[in-house]
């Protein structure tokens, strides 16, 4: 959530954001007539139970009528008091309530428009003339299939659409990735962690995931749990409730796990092979740092992201995502999109946001700096969504006969293999 003192002296600014969000610009003033009234309510109470403490010193005293009159007043006051407690209570419920509804303030950079309104920062690497070279490309799931690595049609009998197992190579693919990317982050310094996949509800919303993003999570109503679409959940809520001295920052976490999405929003969409997929693993990085440090922060996450798919021989370009096209918690975010050959065009296959105080703040995780505490800013990288990876390198390292040229990163993680080959034809 963002600052109310931020709310109540640039309200055009929280405006503005919500505007270039394409969010309701109405909830701002909303929330500033129940702050006030929160406010104002707070103070009405603090004056009635001091007038009720400031009586019931003077009724021991009195006498008579004096006392009667007193008597009367105190009734009185027990029920104005009660009532400021209710009015208070509810003022602050509502607000808790709007600001909750309320997305991250967009930094000033970030390009204002839709999900096409992006703008384009670097391209990376050389796209591949396959004409050229004399043979039309395969897409992903038919390499796949000649690989013996991808089998869609037994994991849509087993779980339905959008399921899939990775099979022989496949499998061992994924895990030389996993371990590749795991030891950049390593050697990068950051700390692997393994995380829970279902996590309680107030660390789904803490991290932002069950406003815009909600019709994408999945909850076990029966346990009141949530399966978690990144583990950047779980490494946000890792630190809830603390307080962290500041020379202990940065904090910085890779965590791998399964992550679930539903994909409500895409029917139709990437519906062929492992691109857009409901159950996929990840290595997220995530960061905690001074609100200072975050968009230095979130250049050097951007940089890892780089140097992992640069690793991977994968021609990509970075992209400046739009106002409209941020999730809510979000200041600003990259994205870098591979080049997917039989598409013609470049597909996401990571991203990073600055979330600066966003999260920490419904988190209530904070730094100790000194004698001050404040709330500290938090960062996300993806740094291998496994299937669209796997769909990048089959892909752009295909060859004529339908092997595959493995990168050389890879290579010590797949035995020193080379080349993944056909096991039919």
């Amino acid at each position: 959530m963002i600052d109310l003192r931020l709310l109540r002296e640039d309200p055009d600014r929280v405006r503005a954001s919500q505007r270039a969000r394409g969010e309701d610009v109405a909830l701002v003033d909303a929330l500033l007539s129940a702050d006030e009234r929160r406010r104002s309510s707070g103070v009405r109470f603090d004056e009635l139970r001091a007038e009720q403490k400031q009586l019931g010193k003077q009724i021991p005293k009195a006498t008579g009528d004096e006392k009667a009159e007193l008597l009367k007043r105190a009734e009185q006051l027990k029920a104005d008091v009660k009532a400021a407690d209710a009015e208070r209570d509810a003022a602050d419920t509502e607000t808790q309530e709007l600001l909750l509804r309320l997305g991250n303030l967009v930094h000033p950079d970030v390009p204002v428009g839709g999900e096409e309104d992006f703008v384009t920062l670097e391209t990376h690497g050389t796209i591949r003339d396959f004409g050229a070279e004399g043979f039309e490309p395969k897409d992903h799931l038919e390499l796949g299939q000649l690989l013996g690595a991808i089998d869609v049609e037994r994991g849509a009998k087993v779980s339905g659409s959008r399921f899939y197992f990775l099979t022989g190579v496949g499998a061992l693919l994924e895990l030389a990735l996993v371990n590749a990317a795991i030891a950049q982050a390593t050697a990068a310094g950051f700390t692997p962690m393994l995380t829970p996949a279902l996590v309680r509800a107030q660390s789904m919303a803490g991290t932002g995931f069950l406003g815009q993003a909600a019709q994408d999570v999945y909850h076990l109503d029966k346990d009141d749990l949530y399966l978690v679409g990144t583990s950047e959940v779980a490494l946000a809520a890792y630190h809830m409730d603390e307080i962290i001295d500041a020379d202990r920052l940065p904090l910085r976490y890779a965590g791998f796990s399964p992550c679930f999405r539903r994909e409500a929003g895409s029917h139709g969409k990437d519906t062929r092979g492992i691109f857009r997929v409901h159950q996929f693993d990840k290595v997220e990085m995530f960061s905690y740092v001074a609100p200072e440090d975050s968009q230095a922060e979130h250049q050097r996450l951007l940089e890892w992201e780089k140097q992992w798919l640069t690793s991977l021989e994968l021609p990509f370009r970075v992209i400046d995502v739009a106002s409209g096209d941020l999730g809510s918690s979000a200041s600003r975010k990259y994205d870098c999109e591979a080049w997917i050959p039989t598409q013609g065009k470049y597909r996401e296959l990571t991203s990073t946001s600055d979330c600066t105080e966003f999260q920490s703040r419904r988190l209530s995780i904070r730094v100790r700096d000194g004698k001050q505490v404040k709330p500290l800013a938090t960062l996300n990288g993806t740094l291998c969504a496994v299937p669209r990876t796997i769909v990048a390198i089959l892909e752009n390292h295909q060859q004529a006969d339908g092997s595959v040229r493995v990168p050389e990163v890879l290579r010590p993680y797949l035995g020193g293999r080379e080349v993944l080959e056909p096991v039919s034809r």
